[in-house]
Parts: structure tokens; sequence; C-alpha cells
């Protein structure tokens, strides 16, 4: 984990994305942003910008690491759980107000899926 907070990876906004989503913890003022660049159903490029602790900074940048280059609808699977287990664990009580990104990343497709209804007049699956 510690190389994920002290050295993340895909840090930044990607430029004109194709999808976006912010999350807010409920619980703390943790927040993460992500953007994504998705072209024939392949996330191409992701980028985060997170407002947080340690962990929710590392778990950004592993999850963005877990989903660049994956076709959407697997990518729209990662779960924190599964986050959690690539950085080798981390304590019960952030799983809640720390790992936002995998809500994120689903959040930015279903962004990008509406941009696209909203473009051509039916949503890529």
């Amino acid at each position: 984990m510690r190389a994920h907070y002290a050295n993340p990876r895909n840090v930044g906004s990607v430029i004109e994305p194709s999808g976006k989503a912010m999350v807010k913890s409920a619980l703390d003022s943790d927040t993460v942003l992500v953007t994504l660049r998705i072209e024939k159903n392949i996330i191409q490029e992701v980028k985060f910008k997170c407002m947080g602790c340690a962990v929710a900074i590392a778990c950004s940048s592993m999850a963005t690491e877990m989903v660049a280059g994956k076709p959407v609808d697997q990518a729209y699977r990662i779960t924190e759980q599964a986050v959690a287990d690539a950085l080798g664990g981390i304590p019960e009580y952030k799983m809640r107000c720390s790992n936002l990104a995998p809500a994120a990343i689903r959040n930015a497709i279903d962004d990008w899926r509406k941009r696209s209804a909203e473009e051509t007049g039916f949503a890529p699956r």
C-alpha cells in the first residue's frame, strides 16, 4: 500500500473525458474524482484526483491501475474487496470511508453510457 500512497499512479484528469464521476464518503471528508477515456469499449485512460487520507489515495491509485486497458464490463465489476486485496489488505473501517474509487469508476462508466445514449440514441454495453 505504501508504494501507491507515496507514488500514486494515474493522478490528474483525463482531457475531454468520456465519463467522469465524483464520490464522497458518507463517513468523513474523503472524496475521489475519476475521469476516463473509453474507445471501442476499452478503458484507454483513467485518472483520479483524491482529497483524503493515505488509504484513500492508495485505493484510488490501485483501482485505476486495475482497470486501465480493460474492457468496460470487466472494469465495471471491480470491487472494493478486490482493491483492498491488491493492496495487501486495509483496515475494515477504511473499507467504508476510503475505498471510494471502485464506486467512482462504476459511476464514471455510467456517465459514459449516459453521454453515449444522448449522442447516439443508444447506450453501449
